[in-house]
C-alpha cells in the first residue's frame, strides 16, 4: 500500500455538503493500488453502554465507489446524509495485496477494534451549516452562453459611432481599430440569438472608456457613448429577458483607467490626492512618461495591469475604494436587473474584498452568477463565499489538446479532466462556465487549422460535460482569428458569407443540452473505451434509469466500438434513428450520442 499516495482533507473538495442534508466524502489514492474504501462513520455523541459503564460509538459502514482515475491516482466517493448534520468519520483501505489499514484524523493506524473505539482518530466534520453550504443559481445549469465583444458584433446606430469608426468588416482588426459596434446592434439581433437557443448573453466591459475594448474603465456609472446609454441598456436587459436570455457584465475591479477623474486626481495632486491610497503607489510622480512609467516597463512607480501605465491597480483594501466598488455592483443589479457579473483579472484582487462582493451582490439579488476570471486551479475561490464558477480554461486546454492540436492522447485527456473536476466540490462542477475560445484567445477554427470537424468534436465533447457552455460570437458561424487582436473580428451578417452547415449544427448541440441537461448536469459518470492508438474514448451518464452514450472517434478512419454483450435497444439522437445492437460504428472525426432506454 502507497500510504504517501493517500490524501484527504475535511471542509474541502473531499468533504463537503452537497445540499442541506448530505455530505460529499472523498479520498485519494495511488492508482490501482487500493482494491476497495470502507467509509466508518456515524455522529460523534452517539453511543451506547456495551456494559455497565462502557461506552461504545455507534458507526457504520460503507463501500466506497471509485469514481474517477488518473495517470496517478485514483477517487474515491461516498454519500452520507447524517441525521444530526453532524459526521465523525475515517477510512479502512484495502490494497491489491490484500493489506489493510485504517486513515484517518492521526493518520494511518491498524484497522483494529481499539482504533475504531478512539473519537481523536477519526476525521471530522462539525455541522453542515446553510450558511457554509456552495450555492449557485440554478437556471445556471440549464443555461448555454454567447460571449458578445461589443464593439465587434453589431453597428445598430451609425450616429454614435466614433468618428473614426472603419467601415464593417472592411479590414482585419487592428489593437486600435473601431468599427462601431454598440448596444442597440445586440437588441436588433435578439431574435437571431434566441433562435439560436441562447438563454444568456456574456458582455466584454460597456462602461465608458477609451479604447475599443473598454477594460481601461473611465466611469463604471456610464455606458461607453459610442455604445448607447443607460436607456439603450435597459431596453437590453428588458428585451433579452423577455426572450428568456439573461445579461452577465463584465467588471474590471482590479483596476482602473488613467483617465478615469480618481487617477487623474492622483497625477495632479500626487501626495495630497484624496485618492492617493485608493492605488499602490511607491513613488511620485506617477505620470506617464515621468519617473519610469513607461509602457511595458518594469520600472513603474505603482502597480498596474501587467505593465500598463494605462491601468493602475485599485486598493480593494481601501474601505473607501471597497464602498465604491460595492455600490457600482449592486447599482446595475438595482437598477437594470442585470443577472451575472464575470470579474477581470480576479485572482489578483484579494480574497477578503471577493467575500464582501459575493455578500453585497447576492443580497441585491439572490440568484445572481459570479464567474472570475482566472485560468489555473482556482480552488480557493470557490468555497462558496466567493465565485460560482471560473472561466474553467484548464477544462478548455485539455479538449484542445486532444480534439483540436493532437497533442495528447485519450487516456491524457481523460487523465486531466478526471484531475481538473476532482479539484472542485460538484456543486461547483454543475455550474462551471465552460468555454472554447473568448476574446483573450485564438479562435477555435483557427486553432484547429481550419478543420471544422475538429471544431464540430471539441464542440459536442464541451457540451455533453457537466456546467454551462459558452460560445464566443461568431464560432456558429465558422469565424476565424488568430489571437489578439485577429479573435476580435466583426462578427459576419452577410448569410452567403457564414458557414450555414456549421450554424445548423451548433443549434442542434444547443438543443441536445437543453433537451438533457439534467442528466448531463446530474448523471453518473462512466469512461467507456479509451483508445489511444484508435484515438477513441467514450462515456455513459446516467441518471434515474436513463443513459446517454457518448462516442467520439478522433481517428482517421471509421472505428466499431462494443456497447454492451447483449442487444441493446438505443436511439441515436442525433439522427432519430433507433436499433438494437451489441456494437456501433463511428466515422472518422465524427460522435454519436446514444440514449437507453428509449
Amino acid at each position: 500500500m502507497e500510504k504517501s499516495a493517500v490524501y484527504h482533507q475535511p471542509c474541502s473538495a473531499y468533504a463537503y455538503p452537497y445540499d442541506n442534508d448530505t455530505l460529499h466524502i472523498r479520498i485519494r489514492t495511488k492508482k490501482e493500488d487500493i482494491q476497495s474504501v470502507s467509509l466508518i462513520y456515524g455522529d460523534p455523541f452517539r453511543s451506547e453502554e456495551k456494559e455497565k459503564g462502557v461506552w461504545e460509538w455507534l458507526s457504520s459502514q460503507k463501500k466506497m465507489e471509485k469514481i474517477a482515475k488518473t495517470d496517478l491516482h485514483d477517487y474515491w466517493l461516498a454519500t452520507v446524509q447524517p441525521p444530526f448534520h453532524r459526521l465523525q468519520y475515517g477510512f479502512v483501505l484495502t490494497s491489491s495485496e490484500g493489506e489493510t489499514a485504517f486513515y484517518g484524523d492521526r493518520g494511518f493506524l491498524p484497522a483494529e477494534k481499539q482504533t475504531f473505539t478512539a473519537a481523536d482518530n477519526f476525521f471530522k466534520f462539525p455541522f453542515i451549516h446553510e450558511a457554509d453550504r456552495f450555492k449557485a443559481p440554478e437556471w445556471v445549469k440549464s443555461t448555454v452562453w454567447y460571449q458578445i465583444f461589443p464593439e465587434r458584433f453589431a453597428d445598430g446606430d451609425p450616429s454614435i459611432s466614433p468618428e473614426n469608426a472603419l467601415p464593417w468588416g472592411s479590414k482585419d482588426p487592428g489593437r486600435k481599430d473601431f468599427f462601431g459596434g454598440d448596444l442597440q446592434g445586440i437588441i436588433d439581433h435578439l431574435d437571431y440569438l434566441q433562435d439560436l437557443g441562447i438563454g444568456g448573453l456574456y458582455l466584454n466591459p460597456i462602461f465608458e472608456a477609451p479604447t475599443n475594448h473598454k477594460y481601461d474603465t473611465t466611469d463604471y456609472f456610464s455606458i461607453d457613448p459610442h455604445f448607447g446609454n443607460r436607456e439603450i441598456f435597459r431596453k437590453l436587459v428588458q428585451e433579452a429577458h423577455k426572450r428568456g436570455i439573461r445579461i452577465m457584465l463584465d467588471a474590471v475591479f482590479n483596476h482602473i483607467g488613467s483617465r478615469s477623474k480618481q487617477w487623474q486626481d492622483v497625477v495632479k495632486n500626487e501626495e495630497k490626492s484624496r485618492y492617493r491610497d485608493w492605488f499602490h503607489i511607491r513613488s511620485f510622480p506617477v505620470k506617464e512618461g515621468q519617473n519610469g512609467n513607461f509602457e511595458g516597463k518594469t520600472t513603474l512607480s505603482f502597480d498596474t495591469f501587467a505593465f500598463t501605465p494605462k491601468m493602475p491597480k485599485l486598493n480593494t483594501a481601501n474601505p473607501e475604494v471597497q464602498d465604491y466598488l460595492l455600490d457600482i455592483a449592486t447599482y446595475w443589479i438595482r437598477e437594470f436587473d442585470i443577472d451575472g457579473w464575470r470579474l477581470d483579472v480576479a485572482d489578483e484582487v484579494d480574497h477578503a474584498f471577493w467575500k464582501k462582493f459575493h455578500k453585497a451582490v447576492t443580497d441585491a439579488k439572490s440568484d445572481i452568477y459570479i464567474v472570475g476570471e482566472i485560468w489555473h486551479d482556482a480552488w480557493n475561490w470557490l468555497q462558496g463565499d466567493e465565485f460560482h464558477s471560473v472561466m474553467n480554461y484548464p477544462l478548455t486546454q485539455s479538449i484542445i489538446d486532444f480534439f483540436v492540436e493532437d497533442k495528447i492522447t485519450a487516456s491524457q485527456a481523460v487523465s486531466t479532466i478526471n484531475a481538473h473536476f476532482m479539484k472542485y466540490m460538484q456543486p461547483a462542477n454543475e455550474v462551471a462556465f465552460n468555454l472554447l475560445d473568448s476574446h483573450d484567445t485564438a479562435r477555435i477554427l483557427t486553432k484547429a487549422r481550419g478543420d471544422r470537424q475538429k471544431v464540430k468534436q471539441a464542440l459536442a465533447f464541451l457540451f455533453t460535460q457537466a456546467g454551462s457552455p459558452c460560445i464566443y460570437y461568431g464560432t456558429e458561424i465558422g469565424m476565424d482569428g488568430a489571437a489578439d487582436p485577429l479573435c476580435r473580428k466583426c462578427m459576419i451578417w452577410d448569410k452567403d458569407a457564414q458557414d450555414r452547415e456549421m450554424l445548423a449544427f451548433t443549434k442542434k448541440l444547443i438543443k441536445l443540452k437543453k433537451a438533457y441537461h439534467q442528466i448531463l448536469t446530474y448523471g453518473r459518470l462512466t469512461w467507456l473505451t479509451l483508445d489511444d492508438q484508435k484515438k477513441m474514448l467514450s462515456f455513459k451518464k446516467e441518471l434515474d434509469g436513463k443513459a446517454l452514450i457518448f462516442v467520439f472517434n478522433h481517428g482517421k478512419t471509421a472505428q466499431k466500438m462494443n456497447i454492451s454483450e447483449e442487444p441493446l435497444l438505443l436511439q441515436n439522437i442525433w439522427t432519430g434513428e433507433t436499433s438494437t445492437v451489441r456494437s456501433v460504428k463511428t466515422k472518422a472525426q465524427h460522435f454519436l450520442v446514444l440514449a437507453t432506454p428509449v
